[in-house]
């Protein structure tokens, strides 16, 4: 099983094993859809952990000179970037018929819908996400929680139409939905935890919250997903840096 350790890892059976490495974070969302992509198709990889924060890594900036951000994947000696373009690469490279299975699906409408479908979660999730785990009045907080809950609303809507009465959004097996949605649930779980709000409500998201069950459970996301606790540890160690770190 691969492990975000930034080293090579053992290989699943029947792996594809070449020279693919992936610059990134391992509790970063963008990051993990790309792990799992990776998964999905088999394919043997390196996490290479890199700075963010300035000053940049080298290798971040070389690879990813207009955006400088992660993920970026290496492999054959180029560098692909954002992690929408970086799974859709990685389901047309690895297509050989090895074992895995489509990322996204083969009808062109389908195929636009999930695609639409993720750009919403791109565009709807992360600030109110960020925000809400920043930010400190009730008002205000009350208001985040609300953005995330309609946003989560629509797709559970959505998973009827992409899902077609099957477990995931591809249908019977993980797909690119999923992944962009799936990937985010870690981040989600943290925010309730911390925050003591109701997101992913089960009454209110029963379609939804039994998707993730299932996500989580799927052996290409077991270990690649990091817990609520696992995020608690950071954000306080990110609160920890920025109180010690000296007023200009």
């Amino acid at each position: 099983m691969y492990s975000a350790t930034g080293i090579n890892c053992t290989p699943m059976a029947g792996a594809v094993v070449e020279d693919v490495k992936v610059l990134g974070l391992p509790l970063i969302p963008f990051v993990i859809r790309v792990l799992i992509a990776l998964r999905l198709k088999r394919v043997e990889y390196e996490l290479v952990e890199v700075q963010i924060a300035e000053p940049k890594s080298e290798i971040l900036v070389k690879s990813n000179p207009v955006y400088k951000k992660i993920p970026v994947l290496l492999h054959r000696g180029k560098s692909i970037c954002e992690s929408a373009v970086i799974v859709q690469y990685i389901d047309e490279e690895w297509s050989d018929g090895s074992g895995s299975s489509s990322i996204l699906p083969a009808d062109p409408f389908d195929r636009a819908l999930v695609r639409f479908w993720a750009a919403y979660i791109d565009d709807k999730l992360p600030a109110p996400v960020r925000a809400l785990r920043w930010g400190t009045e009730a008002e205000k907080a009350a208001e985040l929680a609300g953005q995330i809950r309609q946003a989560l609303g629509l797709l559970e809507e959505a998973f009827v139409e992409c899902g077609k009465g099957k477990g995931f959004f591809g249908g019977d097996a993980v797909g690119y939905l999923d992944i962009a949605l799936g990937s985010c649930l870690g981040w989600i779980r943290a925010l309730e935890k911390a925050k003591s709000v109701k997101l992913l409500d089960a009454e209110k998201l029963p379609r939804l919250t039994g998707w993730a069950e299932r996500f989580l459970a799927e052996e290409s996301v077991k270990g690649l997903v990091p817990d609520a606790d696992e995020y608690q540890k950071f954000y306080a160690a990110a609160e920890a840096r920025t109180s010690a770190t000296p007023a200009a």
